[in-house]
């Protein structure tokens, strides 16, 4: 019993100083969990939500130190009892995930190593089943050193764990494990090859057949069925291939410029994902070196998920000069953990990626401005709804025109056959 439960001391401590340094690494992103964890759909304790950094940081701070206590010996009553109840806590969490199907990844090792519910709920078991071994062997756990040495290794390591904690909070996690890291090609990260295994789906449709509802499995074909059809559900059998950026989109006006601005060549990306919980002080520093960047003849774009009118006022308040485009607040949000942050991109490649604290890190030397191509828009014309030229359009005098309205939506162009303009002018003369 005393060396199994020595073997179980030191797996089960080194487990949880793994894990709790590797989301440590990362404190916003385990954040980002916790409020998944407490949003509407899985616990739906919305009062949490403001406090999940702070929870964040306490729990995997807490995780480090149980881990070490373990080891080392240190209060082996209170270390065992908190591990009990952490671990069992947990695995009620995970077992919840899975059962429910409400949350896709549990966070336990952040970015690093990715995890389903039920491989989570595996882990937890086995973790339970381990400290439970150490739980009721307590009076074998000694201390490897005397009062004093354990009582300093302790402490060390809670002063330890708080600086690293800090520091990546207020720059960025020292270890990049998203697909967004420097080095990486955001457009050779949203490929998916050719020879990428498929989702294998199975199909269950319920259809009225002479008053009964019977129902009918396929792979994702019709059935053919003499029947009124009611409905169909669709269970993921097998996970298909999924490519590590799948969720990343540059928009603006409902148009999609992903492409234009990743081919560019020299292009310095500011990534806020709510405006309204950016650091003013990060914005400041932002006009700064966005100013900086525009001299030397660098594109200069914005990622935002916020609306365009409290953009507008964003942009107003801190004299930004550049544009933001539209992208899904959690693609923002695993980009960088920074509020705002900045990436300088070469061609898709991310050159730099900085915290705004580290805005004065940002290199900048001059690059050739290159001009964007002219592209000029075709236009209809039409005058009291005969087809017009241009000329005969500026030709008409001011005091004559009733109306003008201008057409771009797609929709409308379809619906007047003009499916290769660009846009109609539509002026309507005075009776």
């Amino acid at each position: 019993m005393k060396v199994l439960v020595g073997v179980s001391r030191i797996f089960v401590g080194v487990f949880f100083i793994i894990s709790g340094l590797i989301k440590l690494n990362d404190p916003i992103g385990f954040a980002f969990k916790l409020e998944e964890y407490f949003g509407p759909t899985v616990l739906d304790l919305p009062f949490f939500m403001p406090y999940a950094l702070g929870i964040s940081i306490f729990v995997v701070v807490f995780e480090v130190l149980l881990g070490v206590f373990l080891i080392i010996g240190y209060k082996p009553k209170f270390t065992v009892w908190s591990l009990l109840l952490m671990i069992l806590f947990f695995t009620f969490l995970t077992f919840y995930s899975a059962y429910f199907d409400k949350v896709k990844d549990c966070g336990c090792f952040g970015d690093a190593m990715k995890m389903t519910p039920w491989e989570s709920f595996s882990k937890d078991v086995g973790l339970l089943a381990l400290i439970l071994i150490v739980f009721f062997g307590v009076k074998y756990i000694k201390p490897f050193f005397g009062k004093f040495a354990t009582t300093v290794i302790s402490l060390l390591s809670f002063i330890a764990c708080l600086w690293f904690g800090y520091h990546v909070l207020m720059h960025l996690p020292s270890k990049d494990f998203r697909p967004y890291k420097i080095g990486d090609n955001i457009t050779d990260n949203m490929i998916i090859p050719e020879d990428a295994p498929k989702a294998i789906q199975e199909f269950t449709w319920t259809f009225d057949v002479n008053g009964e509802k019977q129902t009918f499995v396929t792979d994702g074909s019709y059935p053919t069925v003499d029947g009124k059809y009611i409905g169909v559900e669709v269970d993921i059998i097998k996970e298909g291939y999924e490519a590590p950026i799948h969720d990343f989109s540059i928009e603006r006006d409902g148009e999609d410029h992903t492409d234009a601005v990743l081919q560019k060549e020299n292009v310095i990306v500011i990534v806020a994902y709510n405006l309204n919980k950016a650091e003013a002080k990060g914005l400041e520093a932002i006009k700064q070196a966005t100013d900086a960047a525009y001299a030397k003849g660098y594109d200069v774009i914005g990622l935002t998920a916020t609306g365009p009118e409290e953009v507008a006022e964003y942009k107003e308040a801190y004299g930004l000069n550049f544009d933001f485009y539209f992208c899904d607040e959690t693609a923002l949000k695993t980009i960088v953990r920074s509020n705002p942050g900045i990436l300088k991109l070469k061609k898709a490649t991310i050159v730099q990626k900085l915290h705004f604290n580290d805005i004065d890190e940002l290199e900048l030397p001059e690059v050739e401005s290159k001009p964007e191509p002219i592209v000029e828009e075709k236009v209809l014309y039409y005058i009291d709804d005969v087809l017009s030229t241009k000329l005969q359009a500026e030709a008409i005098e001011a005091e004559r025109i009733e109306a003008v309205n201008v057409i771009k939506d797609s929709l409308m162009l379809k619906e007047m056959n003009a499916i290769e303009a660009d846009s109609i002018i539509k002026i309507t003369l005075k009776k």
